[in-house]
C-alpha cells in the first residue's frame, strides 16, 4: 500500500470523523450554554465549531467521490452529539427545582435540608392517598444525587420530580461548595437583564 492510498482511505476519513465529533460536541455544548444564559462562552465555542465544520466541509467538497468521507462525516455527527450531551452532563451546569410530595411526617426531611443549608418551601397538598407535604427546593445540578440520597433516607416513600431552571432571581439559598470568589464564575456566569 502506498502512502496516498492510506491517507485517502484511512487517515482522512478518521480525521473527518474526529473533527465532526469535536465540531458537533462544541455545537451541542454551545446550544446548552445559550439556553442556560452563558452568553460569553457560547460565541467562543461557536467560533471553533464553525472553524472545524468549514475545514471538514472543504475536504468533502474536494473529494466528492469517496463515500467513506460521507460515512465518517455522518458518524462523527452522531457520535459528536452523544459526546456533547455526555460532557454537559458531567459539567452539571445550571440549577434545578425539586418538587417533593412527602408522605407522612416530613419533619426529619425538612430538618436535614436545613442542616445542609438548602432553602426549602413547604405547602400542604392533597394527593390521591390523602394529605401530603409539598416541598420545593432549588439546587445546583451537581447536587442532584445528594438531594436524592437525602430524600431516600429521610422520607423514602416520597414522590419527586426534577426540572431545569433557566433563571432564579436569588441564589443565596443554595449552599456553595467554595466561598472564595472565582474569577471565572464572576466573568462568565449567566447574565440576565432585569425587567
Amino acid at each position: 500500500m502506498d502512502l496516498d492510498f492510506i491517507f485517502k482511505w484511512f487517515i482522512l476519513p478518521l480525521l473527518i470523523f474526529l473533527s465532526r465529533i469535536f465540531d458537533v460536541s462544541f455545537g451541542t455544548l454551545r446550544v446548552i450554554l445559550i439556553t442556560k444564559g452563558y452568553k460569553y462562552i457560547a460565541p467562543i465555542l461557536g467560533f471553533f465549531e464553525v472553524l472545524l465544520w468549514i475545514t471538514v466541509a472543504a475536504q468533502l467538497i474536494n473529494n466528492v467521490n469517496n463515500f467513506l468521507y460521507y460515512v465518517a462525516y455522518a458518524g462523527g455527527f452522531a457520535f459528536g452529539t452523544f459526546v456533547g450531551i455526555k460532557i454537559e452532563s458531567k459539567l452539571s451546569i445550571g440549577t434545578v427545582i425539586f418538587r417533593i410530595m412527602a408522605q407522612g411526617d416530613s419533619t426529619k426531611l425538612l430538618d436535614k435540608f436545613q442542616e445542609m443549608k438548602y432553602g426549602v418551601t413547604k405547602i400542604q397538598g392533597f394527593g390521591s392517598r390523602g394529605p401530603v407535604d409539598v416541598i420545593f427546593t432549588i439546587v445546583k445540578r451537581k447536587k442532584i444525587d445528594d438531594v436524592i440520597t437525602i430524600i431516600k433516607e429521610f422520607n423514602p416513600k416520597s414522590f419527586y420530580t426534577i426540572e431545569d431552571i433557566k433563571f432564579a432571581s436569588h441564589t443565596g439559598f443554595m449552599p456553595e461548595d467554595n466561598k472564595k470568589i472565582n474569577l471565572y464564575r464572576k466573568l462568565y456566569k449567566p447574565h440576565r437583564k432585569s425587567k
